[in-house]
């Protein structure tokens, strides 16, 4: 089934009190340098005017016609909040921009009758009603293939006249279109009658898969605008509801039917959406994340609970709501427990997932961080800090490579491991360390003055926020290279060489040189960490 809103850019003004509702307008944009129609009111058309008409000739055949600016992004949001409420009717549902939309009724005609042909016309009916209370235009259309329906809905046309189509159906180049009709092709059936050898000689290959694909005789796939969830619960009524004691307590029942699907499953739930369908078309929706995976459900009507008090307008069921769906948008594995052996350490760490969990859910999953170890040979890129909520490898594939730790932040991972530097004679080695990590980062480095006995040694000496330290100790270097591919400028992909040392009164810290002397004829020294 294809939705297709003819006048949505000018619909979109005059329902916002923007545009006069009666009074010819059309929408322009600049193209090769001049003023030109994109759309038109439904007032507009039917005075002659056509997209793509420059503004001034527009203006010469109809005077006192107004104008304003296009705004793509706002047409196209429009769109996407339509796409959200149709998926009450389905869960693939498809934005075919600019003006239309794509729902696969194909599993769920059921749902609302036995026989197809009463649910199609039961659904494209109360899609009409609901879209023609917000004041769209709109034209609805059913086939077999996507592609078919949304341009029987674009043309206007019923479900079996797909023959009857214009070749500009087709949606080919212009010049397709033109050649097509000069070679007295002016609809669908007339090429659907000759041999497709033959058109596709003449017009290209392009002509006839368009062709097969508005014929059904090709798949048109369907990309649904988010991925089917883990689970979906919903529930319709016949009368709308607005008490929010009887809309908690739907959502009590939803949550646990979710709960028990996902323990058949051996699975728990990390991300909840909750979508209620108000009966004038327009949808709310409330998203919640746990910090690790559960089947609780009353921990998830708190975390629900909490984020519509955290909302800044409150939930306005309007008339009512008319149907309410819940989905597990992320489930990870969860085995079931046994509670006599480390009863008390699982219950800490439930008690733990589900404080934060509540915090992220009431301060932003932002607010709430932890640190997670990233497989990063750069120093200040083994830990990350990551929202709560998100944990695993897959999350942190999805955020990327290291990032810059702040200053603090604890490294416990080692490096491998390496020969020590001989010390020379008069002095002695720190000898072998098991944590060769600091404690403390600084970030950023911190610049230091060092004195080393060669240009490329160990520091001898060095000057620190206003302090002389003397080396008694020392050990490295440890080359670290910066990665290059990270697109780094030139300073910040210079080698590094590593050193732990000891001053004169047992302090232990970790510089670097930065550049080898034959990438920078006078690299620097900085404090990057400090030993406990």
């Amino acid at each position: 089934m294809a939705a297709y809103f003819p006048w949505l850019p000018a619909e979109r003004l005059i329902r916002a009190n923007t545009a006069p509702p009666d009074t010819p307008f059309a929408l322009v944009e600049k193209q090769k340098g001049a003023m030109r129609l994109v759309a038109l009111s439904q007032a507009a058309h039917l005075l002659g005017l056509a997209p793509g008409l420059p503004l001034a000739d527009a203006r010469a055949r109809v005077p006192g016609l107004l104008a304003f600016d296009h705004d793509p992004a706002a047409d196209s949001a429009l769109l996407e909040r339509l796409a959200e409420a149709c998926l009450r009717y389905t869960p693939r549902v498809m934005v075919a921009p600019p003006q239309g939309l794509i729902l696969d009724i194909s599993g769920c005609h059921h749902l609302y009758d036995s026989n197809l042909s009463r649910a199609e016309k039961w659904l494209s009916d109360d899609l009409a009603r609901r879209l023609g209370e917000t004041r769209l235009t709109v034209r609805i259309a059913c086939a077999t293939a996507s592609d078919a329906a949304l341009a029987l809905a674009t043309f206007g046309l019923e479900e079996d006249a797909v023959h009857r189509l214009p070749v500009v159906a087709l949606d080919c180049a212009p010049a397709v279109h033109h050649a097509l009709q000069r070679a007295g092709l002016n609809h669908i059936g007339d090429l659907a009658s000759r041999p497709r050898t033959i058109l596709a000689s003449r017009f290209g290959e392009d002509v006839t898969y368009r062709l097969a694909r508005l014929l059904g005789e090709v798949d048109s796939p369907i990309i649904p605008r988010r991925s089917r969830p883990a689970v979906l619960c919903e529930a319709r009524f016949a009368e709308p509801i607005a008490h929010s004691e009887t809309v908690r307590a739907v959502l009590a029942e939803l949550t646990g039917q979710a709960v028990r699907e996902l323990e058949e499953r051996g699975e728990g739930a990390r991300a909840v959406a909750v979508k209620l369908f108000r009966c004038d078309g327009a949808v709310s929706q409330l998203a919640i994340e746990t910090a690790a995976p559960t089947r609780d459900a009353a921990l998830l009507m708190r975390l629900f609970a909490e984020r519509i008090e955290g909302l800044r307008d409150p939930l306005d069921p309007g008339f009512g709501y008319d149907s309410i769906t819940l989905e597990i948008r992320a489930a990870e594995p969860l085995a079931a427990d046994q509670r006599d052996f480390e009863a008390s350490a699982a219950k800490a760490r439930e008690q733990l997932s589900a404080l934060l969990a509540r915090l992220a859910t009431r301060l932003g999953p932002e607010r709430v961080t932890h640190w997670q170890a990233v497989d990063s040979h750069v120093p200040e890129g083994v830990f990350i800090s990551s929202p709560s909520t998100c944990d695993g490898e897959g999350d942190r594939a999805k955020r990327g490579g290291g990032v810059a730790g702040k200053a603090g932040g604890l490294t416990t991972a080692t490096p491998p491991s390496f020969a020590p530097q001989m010390p020379p004679p008069h002095r002695k080695s720190m000898g072998r360390i098991e944590n060769s990590r600091p404690l403390l980062l600084l970030d950023p480095p911190e610049c230091v003055e060092a004195i080393a006995e060669v240009p490329d040694g160990p520091p001898y000496r060095f000057r620190w926020r206003g302090s002389q330290h003397r080396v008694a100790r020392h050990e490295g270097p440890e080359r670290i290279a910066m990665p290059w591919w990270d697109g780094r400028h030139k300073e910040a992909r210079l080698t590094r060489d590593y050193y732990r040392v000891e001053d004169s009164d047992g302090r232990r810290f970790w510089l670097f040189r930065h550049g080898l002397y034959d990438e920078k004829p006078d690299p620097r020294w900085y404090m990057h960490g400090l030993f406990a």
